[in-house]
């Protein structure tokens, strides 16, 4: 199975995220460059805290129990799906290479992902897929990206949701199911203009580097909105419930939001610096020499005061990315209330379930 994933046929996402399983459905709505999108479902069912750990699957009974039951709930009858993998096991690299034939391209990449891998692994351990982004005849070469996870991974999450009945079709990996949400609800923008688009999990935070609107870098950074949860059961000594809950500023346990604010924001300012690196990293590699904008989505888009810390820090204009911003939702068939809770945490299974099968 290809980690980009013949017949064009629509998809249900599935989101097997470190806190929760995110199920989403769309319809598609005229083709070509009038095509849009309507929410037919959207839900998700909370995992036990050590289901998922570091993105591996612990306890697949558990997660298979969870998509069962959000599948459910949605009363969503289609089986094959799309999900996606994220985390330190997985790796994306964008590679410049001289313009040759596709057997050439695939042996090329066989070679370049030896250097790919960490010391003391190789192609055994891992799958390996890549797409070709661009040829550029005027300076004979083409650009192509190379992402690569650890087998075991991989096959831990296709077994799972196996269990659960379904049948993955395509796997995608968590920054291109971002991309793929923010390009389905943007509209214009500048022809240079240098985004970030940020998602915050509860293990990892994807970051994805759009110039001119093209992806150009991808990483995952190992800091989740987790570290909020943790940091509050620290300070003031609330349970996890407790701390989900005053993270998103609202009382529990005794405690007003108000009164944690200088935990939450500790965290923020930490996050604020490794971002900060990341993004410093891009410019220099890239030869970038600004950034326009942010866009926040994930769990940890609704800590509270997020977007102002990063905005001071950043000092560029920081946003909540909505990923319903152009996808029609008829109240009919799909809660409004549902689609405010979840919110930006939706970036991923959205951008799964704008997937068919044969994308690559």
């Amino acid at each position: 199975m290809g980690l980009f994933g013949s017949k064009p046929k629509s998809l249900v996402g599935l989101d097997i995220g470190s806190s929760s399983v995110k199920v989403c459905e769309l319809q598609q709505i005229g083709k070509g460059s009038q095509v849009r999108y309507r929410l037919q479902k959207l839900g998700q069912v909370g995992l036990p805290a050590d289901a998922i750990v570091d993105g591996d699957i612990m306890d697949s009974n558990a997660v298979a129990s969870a998509i069962r039951q959000v599948l459910a709930e949605q009363k969503i009858k289609a089986k094959d799906v799309a999900i996606s993998v994220s985390g330190q096991q997985v790796m994306v690299k964008k590679v410049t290479f001289p313009l040759m034939s596709q057997a050439e391209l695939a042996e090329s990449v066989r070679w370049e992902a030896e250097s790919f891998f960490p010391a003391g692994q190789g192609l055994d351990s891992y799958a390996l897929d890549y797409y070709l982004i661009e040829e550029r005849a005027a300076d004979g070469n083409m650009d192509v990206v190379l992402v690569a996870c650890r087998k075991d991974k991989l096959e831990a999450y296709v077994s799972c949701v196996a269990q659960a009945g379904c049948s993955p079709k395509v796997v995608d990996v968590d920054v291109f199911a971002v991309q793929n949400a923010y390009e389905a609800n943007t509209v214009g923008g500048g022809r240079d203009e240098v985004v970030a688009l940020v998602n915050m999990g509860a293990t990892f935070t994807n970051l994805t580097m759009m110039v001119g609107g093209k992806s150009v870098f991808w990483r995952d950074m190992a800091w989740g909105s987790g570290r909020y949860s943790e940091k509050l059961m620290e300070d003031w000594g609330v349970t996890r419930e407790g701390a989900e809950r005053l993270k998103r500023n609202q009382p529990s346990e005794g405690h007003d939001p108000e009164e944690i604010h200088p935990s939450i924001n500790a965290v923020s300012d930490a996050f604020a610096d490794e971002l900060s690196r990341t993004l410093d990293f891009f410019k220099s590699s890239f030869k970038v020499d600004r950034l326009d904008r942010v866009l926040v989505s994930g769990g940890g888009s609704m800590i509270h005061g997020l977007m102002d810390v990063l905005s001071d820090r950043l000092r560029v204009s920081v946003d909540r990315f909505n990923p319903f911003q152009l996808i029609d939702i008829d109240g009919r068939t799909e809660d409004p209330m549902t689609v405010r809770e979840i919110g930006g945490g939706a970036a991923v299974v959205v951008g799964l379930a704008l997937r068919q099968v044969g994308d690559r």
